[in-house]
């Protein structure tokens, strides 16, 4: 009965007979035939894709158009599955009796129809040519040939130039080099942009930044009144961070006199988006320790340190297939420049994509990028449907990567690994607090101002190519009060040197909203958990912390992302802990500052 019933609900779906259903009763067991009928054929899908896409970001050959054939027809069969009509209808079928099915059965519907929704079959010719233009993008940007004085640079080293180069001529042409792959992408940027559109539009979003930011249950409007809510409330913190920047800089440069607005070719990053690399902290400068060190040795620690709170070690398959370290000098083939964790397989194939070197920053980031595969292995188990997992929400992913990144950068837990002197100050020193606070609090305005504010215009504005350049830089000096060190016209593309915005697209909210739960995190762990001043922390060999992360991590994407951080740290979502975080840095500086003006732009709804 409950089979010729399926059948029959299938036809009357796919002659448009919506309205002719599964009976109730039997709608809870239709709807687990279907998921256990699609969800092997997605696992098996999305598996090639992503191993089509890991060598298409590991083994860059110029001319050699392989590994994209391959990426893009690889995608297409996922994309010709996951977006089928029929598999669209089945789910929307099924989902009219929503009441019938368990809470499980209904997430995982409600996921096969948000994914549908990005390669659509309904309109599959817009499909395969976003796919075939998003697999070029990524080519080119991760394919670039970054060129100083005539030479061929990597991006590692145009960012170990900003961080330490004093030379204000020298750094002007690291910054304007990196700049230099913008106009590469700027054509390919507006074409994908409309396709994107179009594909999520074929669904009924409005557009693609619509699209994304439904995954939180939100609309646009209300991820954007969000955005600009939590960089006002560190508007203040930032306005002193960035006027003493601007006199410390000046004076360090020998300007004659303090801009207005931030050059950005001052500053130590390429999109000003942490400024950390200004100050040393006497006493704290781990690079040292680090000398002695291997880059294997910085992941291999950085594992001990999960192993500690009571996770599993890695499996060794992960240290066969992941790429790690920087390609040597005659490689022949590049790859992809920025740090990422994937989850292959949605099981135990784990990967990581890096270039680890044993320094300060690298440290930082693969104890971030470790964060994000532990996060995948603890909801791997048989509880967590494999439709479902995923993190809580996407900026779960990130706060935890950043929470351990932070975590294993405070004093004692430094001490412990033989980076710092055992008897280094665990004191809360303003020094320290400051590099913290060039990190975490001038990313605010970069995530929740710049980035944020681009991609919306970009999709729901449909901002016209010729207006990038002038619109990016509207808002870098709008909110981030940084400005271009001469002027950029419009066959530049800034916007599109940030990875993201070519392969991440319509997301960077994430990180704006991963800074606040890593601190709401960290100030449970801290105050509950440790007992510890949140700014001294040592997490090593807790497994009360490890178990606490257990909690969040391991139940994926089958909680509810608000439910489970009240169940967790007992507050909503709140810019509450990285305030009271940073708070004993406000008084100084504003004695540092005292005397100066203040040049940044008003918060944008103030």
């Amino acid at each position: 009965m409950k089979n010729r019933t399926l059948v029959l609900a299938l036809a009357l779906v796919v002659l448009g007979c919506e309205g002719t259903s599964t009976p109730a009763p039997e709608a809870a067991a239709d709807a687990q035939a279907f998921l256990d009928s699609y969800t092997p054929t997605y696992q098996a899908l999305d598996y090639t894709a992503s191993k089509a896409e890991w060598r298409s970001n590991t083994h860059i050959v110029e001319g050699d158009t392989t590994a994209a054939y391959e990426t893009r027809r690889a995608s297409e069969a996922r994309a010709a599955f996951t977006g089928s009509v029929e598999n669209i209808e089945r789910a929307r079928a099924l989902l009219a009796h929503r009441e019938a099915l368990t809470p499980l059965q209904q997430k995982q519907l409600d996921k096969i129809l948000y994914v549908a929704a990005n390669n659509p079959q309904t309109v599959p010719d817009v499909v395969k040519a976003r796919i075939k233009l998003e697999t070029e993008l990524t080519e080119k940007l991760y394919g670039f040939d970054y060129r100083l004085d005539g030479a061929s640079v990597s991006t590692n080293e145009i960012d170990r130039r900003l961080r330490e180069e004093n030379d204000p001529a020298a750094r002007l042409k690291a910054w304007t080099a990196s700049k230099e792959v913008g106009k590469v992408l700027k054509d390919g940027l507006a074409r994908v942009r409309d396709l994107r559109n179009q594909t999520v539009q074929a669904l009924g979003y409005d557009d693609f930044f619509a699209y994304q930011v439904s995954d939180y249950g939100m609309t646009s409007a209300e991820m954007m009144d969000l955005m600009r809510q939590i960089n006002r409330e560190l508007y203040p913190l930032y306005r002193e961070l960035h006027t003493w920047a601007r006199y410390e800089l000046a004076a360090r440069y020998g300007a004659t006199e303090v801009p207005d607005l931030l050059p950005a070719h001052w500053l130590p990053n390429r999109w000003g988006q942490d400024w950390s690399a200004l100050v040393t902290v006497e006493g704290a400068d781990i690079n040292q320790g680090l000398a002695s060190w291997t880059a294997e040795d910085v992941v291999r620690q950085a594992e001990k340190f999960y192993v500690s709170l009571g996770f599993e070690a890695l499996p060794e398959s992960f240290y066969e297939l992941s790429s790690l370290y920087p390609l040597p000098p005659d490689a022949g083939y590049k790859k992809n420049n920025h740090a990422s964790a994937w989850h292959m397989d949605l099981d135990r194939d784990v990967r990581s994509l890096m270039s680890v070197e044993p320094n300060a920053d690298w440290y930082e980031t693969t104890h971030h990028e470790l964060g994000h595969i532990y996060y995948y292995l603890a909801y791997s188990t048989p509880e967590v449907p494999l439709l479902l997992r995923r993190g809580a929400n996407r900026a779960f992913h990130e706060a935890v990567g950043s929470l351990m990144g932070l975590a294993a950068m405070q004093k004692p837990f430094l001490g412990q690994v033989g980076l710092l002197p055992r008897d280094a100050s665990a004191d809360a020193d303003v020094q320290a607090l400051l590099r913290e606070a060039l990190n975490y609090v001038v990313f605010i305005p970069f995530s929740t101002g710049t980035m944020s504010s681009f991609e919306h215009d970009l999709y729901t504005e449909n901002l016209p190519e010729d207006q990038f350049n002038r619109r990016w830089w509207d808002i870098v000096r709008q909110y981030q009060g940084i400005a271009p060190p001469a002027e950029r016209g419009a066959d530049y593309a800034d916007a599109a040197t940030k990875t993201h915005i070519i392969d991440d697209p319509g997301q960077y909210y994430d990180y704006a909203l991963s800074n606040l739960l890593l601190f709401q995190l960290h100030d449970h762990i801290a105050r509950q958990i440790l007992r510890q001043d949140p700014h001294a922390t040592n997490y090593f060999g807790s497994r009360a912390v490890g178990d606490f992360l257990r909690r969040i991590l391991s139940p994926g994407a089958t909680a509810d992302w608000r439910a489970l951080l009240r169940e967790t740290t007992g507050e909503d979502l709140s810019a509450r802990p990285m305030l009271a975080y940073f708070e004993p840095l406000m008084a100084y500086l504003k004695q540092q500052n005292e005397g100066r003006t203040y040049t940044l732009p008003p918060p944008e709804g103030s």
